[in-house]
C-alpha cells in the first residue's frame, strides 16, 4: 500500500537526507508532498514555503530539530497523520506526547531505511 507522505524540512540540496528521502519515495511510488525554507522542484515534487492542508496524510516525516519542531506541532496535529516519522536527530519527546494526546502513532526511525527494508 503506497503512503501519502510529507516531508517536513524538505531541501533542494542533494546531500540532505530529506532530498534523498524525496528522491526514495518518488521511486518507491509513494505520492510525496513537501514542505521546506526554499521553493523547488525535486523528482516532480514541488517543495512548497507556505503550509497547506494536505488531505489524507498518512506520513510526516520529519527533518527538523525539536526546537524547529515547535512552530509545526499544531500544523501536524491538524493534518491528522496516521504516524509521524522522527528520523534520527529530530527526537523530541514532547511532540510524542502531543501525538499520544491526539491518537497520532509516531515512530523513532529512518524514513531511508524503512524504505529500503521494507517496513515503510
Amino acid at each position: 500500500m503506497k503512503k501519502k507522505t510529507l516531508v517536513l524540512g524538505a531541501s533542494l540540496k542533494p546531500q540532505r537526507y530529506s532530498n534523498i528521502a524525496i528522491n526514495r519515495l518518488v521511486n518507491y511510488n509513494h505520492e510525496v508532498k513537501a514542505f521546506g525554507l526554499r521553493v523547488g522542484e525535486l523528482n516532480g515534487v514541488t517543495i512548497d514555503t507556505e503550509l497547506t492542508n494536505y488531505k489524507a496524510i498518512n506520513t510526516v516525516t520529519l527533518y527538523l530539530n525539536p526546537k524547529r519542531q515547535e512552530a509545526y506541532y499544531d500544523y501536524i496535529i491538524k493534518l491528522n497523520p496516521e504516524r509521524v516519522i522522527f528520523n534520527p536527530g529530530t527526537e523530541n519527546p514532547e511532540f510524542y506526547n502531543l501525538l499520544k494526546q491526539n491518537n497520532i502513532d509516531f515512530e523513532i526511525a529512518c524514513t531511508l531505511v524503512l524504505l529500503s527494508t521494507g517496513q515503510y
